[in-house]
C-alpha cells in the first residue's frame, strides 16, 4: 500500500495544474498612480489620534467600482479601456494619493480610519464620481467630491482635473491620470491649508 501511495501522489500533484488555475491570466497593463509631493524617507509625525486626520477611501459609483479603466464616449455611453488594469481599485489609489500629498504638507498625523478606529475628530471622506477617460473630449478626467469635517464644522467641495490624453492607449492614458489625480490631491491639500 505504502509503494502505491509513493507513485500516485507525485502523479496526482502532476496533473493539479491543468485542473486548476491560481490568479488568472494577468492583464497586459497594470496602470498606478504615484503621488509628486510624497514625504522623503526618514520624515516623521506624531500626535493622538484624537489630533490626526483621518483619509477615508471615497465613495464610488458602481462604474468605478471596478479595477478597469471606464471611457465615456457619445455622451453617455460606457466601455472599458482594452488591455488595462489598476493595480487597486480607484478609492483605495486615491485614498492613498491624497495621504501622501497632506502628509507631504504639514506636520499634522495621517492616518486610515482602521488606523483611527474612529476616535478621530477631522477626517476627509467623499465621492469619486469621475475617474477615467472622455473620449468625446480627447482627455482623462477626475471628478472629486471631498468632504472635510472638524468636530462640528462640515465643508463640502467639488475637484476636478482634467489632461489631454491623446490616443486613448493605456500608455497615454496612465500618465495623463497620474497628473490629473496629483492635481486634485495637491488642490484638496491646498483647500486644507496642508500646501507642501
Amino acid at each position: 500500500m505504502r509503494l502505491i501511495w509513493k507513485f500516485t501522489l507525485p502523479l496526482a500533484l502532476l496533473a493539479l495544474p491543468a485542473c486548476v488555475s491560481i490568479g488568472g491570466k494577468a492583464p497586459p497593463q497594470l496602470l498606478d498612480l504615484r503621488s509628486d509631493a510624497a514625504p522623503p524617507t526618514g520624515a516623521s509625525w506624531s500626535g493622538t489620534v484624537q489630533t490626526a486626520t483621518v483619509v477615508a477611501a471615497p465613495k464610488l459609483p458602481r462604474k468605478l467600482d471596478t479595477d478597469r479603466v471606464p471611457v465615456l464616449y457619445e455622451g453617455t455611453n460606457i466601455a472599458y479601456l482594452t488591455d488595462a488594469h489598476w493595480v487597486e481599485k480607484p478609492d483605495r489609489l486615491m485614498q492613498r494619493l491624497l495621504s501622501e500629498t497632506l502628509s507631504a504638507g504639514g506636520s499634522r498625523l495621517i492616518l486610515d480610519p482602521f488606523m483611527a478606529g474612529g476616535r478621530q475628530a477631522e477626517t476627509l471622506d467623499g465621492e469619486l464620481l469621475e475617474f477615467g477617460v472622455d473620449a468625446d473630449a480627447g482627455e482623462v478626467i477626475i471628478i472629486y467630491d471631498a468632504v472635510w469635517t472638524r468636530g462640528n464644522n462640515v465643508q463640502k467641495r467639488r475637484f476636478e482635473a482634467r489632461e489631454v490624453v491623446g490616443e486613448v492607449i493605456p500608455t497615454n492614458v496612465a500618465p495623463a491620470m497620474n497628473r490629473a489625480a496629483n492635481r486634485v490631491a495637491k488642490d484638496v491639500a491646498a483647500w486644507m491649508g496642508r500646501v507642501a
